[in-house]
């Protein structure tokens, strides 16, 4: 509520998430010091959470999985082997299904990328993140770590790299 622009929502994730730990929404169950899961989400135990994190029902998290600080992972989510994810919120049925990097980014409805898929986060240069519009507009987003936000049903395929600040629209195919 009240953002312009979604990756505004990045650097409000943290402080989401430590108050679902603080008080966790029914049927959730810590399961670690900082994450807390749906009890009907499905977790291998070779999978690394850092958190904080919350992960949906139904979610999916493969082995070799790595989660690092203020992730949400929505209901019916995967996110699978050798994935990381870093600063994130997948919604609901987005898939990072395996060998992916999702840092600093928003994964819309039932959006997907493929095997190898990255979506990097910080400019070679460190320097800010700037979004292009239309029409060549420039906007600066004030962030120094902003990967991708994918549109709902956005398909992204193998190998595949975002450069930080690019915007998937919804029902658009990145090629690999």
């Amino acid at each position: 509520d009240g953002l312009e622009y979604p990756w505004q929502a990045l650097p409000l994730i943290a402080a989401f998430v430590e108050a679902l730990l603080a008080a966790p929404p029914e049927g959730y169950e810590r399961v670690s010091e900082r994450v807390i899961a749906h009890r009907e989400a499905r977790i291998s135990p070779r999978a690394e959470l850092l958190g904080p994190a919350v992960i949906g029902r139904d979610a999916e998290i493969g082995p070799g999985a790595y989660i690092r600080a203020s992730v949400i992972v929505g209901d019916f989510a995967v996110v699978g082997i050798s994935t990381e994810l870093k600063n994130c919120i997948l919604f609901e049925r987005a898939q990072a299904p395996h060998f992916n990097y999702v840092g600093d980014s928003i994964m819309g409805y039932a959006s997907h990328i493929g095997a190898g898929a990255v979506l990097s986060n910080q400019r070679s240069d460190k320097g800010e993140v700037v979004v292009r519009g239309p029409g060549g507009l420039s906007i600066r987003t004030g962030l120094l770590k902003f990967g991708a936000v994918l549109g709902d049903r956005a398909e992204m395929g193998c190998n595949a790299v975002c450069f930080p600040g690019s915007l998937v629209g919804r029902d658009s195919m990145v090629y690999p």
